[in-house]
């Protein structure tokens, strides 16, 4: 049985890749341009998290032309900021962000009876809600 998808999940995947693609830009440029001891430490987190960002890009767009959807190439707005308390502070928002729109891709995949974009997106938003719980703790820390 080949999966037929609503234009409103596929609308929302193209949020998710657009989403994907603005966080990993941003962490990546803030994992470049931040500098200092604080940052020091932060640098890692963010580089390692721009990528993993990117890797559900790919598989959101992969799905998504799947699906018979063009997946988008423009990002959300990106955020680099210029304190690292601001940075890590938008990030905090941007993952709660990516958690209340993945958790309306699952329970829309459920109700369309795709399976693997459920599975897809439940195995991505655990990598978000891992995301948050980084950045939340960093944000304690500086």
């Amino acid at each position: 049985m080949v999966v037929k998808a609503s234009a409103q999940l596929k609308d929302l995947l193209n949020q998710g890749i657009a989403r994907e693609i603005q966080v990993s830009i941003q962490y990546m440029w803030q994992h470049v341009l931040w500098s200092g001891v604080k940052g020091y430490a932060v640098q890692d987190a963010l580089k390692s998290i721009a990528v993993a960002e990117m890797k559900h890009a790919e598989a959101i767009a992969e799905r998504l032309y799947y699906l018979g959807g063009i997946p988008t190439t423009k990002p959300e707005p990106i955020f680099v900021g210029k304190t690292l308390k601001e940075m890590i502070a938008r990030d905090v928002k941007d993952e709660e962000g990516a958690i209340t729109l993945y958790n309306q891709i699952i329970e829309l995949a459920g109700k369309e009876k795709d399976e693997v974009t459920n599975r897809l997106f439940r195995q991505i938003l655990a990598d978000e809600e891992d995301h948050h719980d980084t950045f939340t703790t960093l944000l304690e820390e500086i």
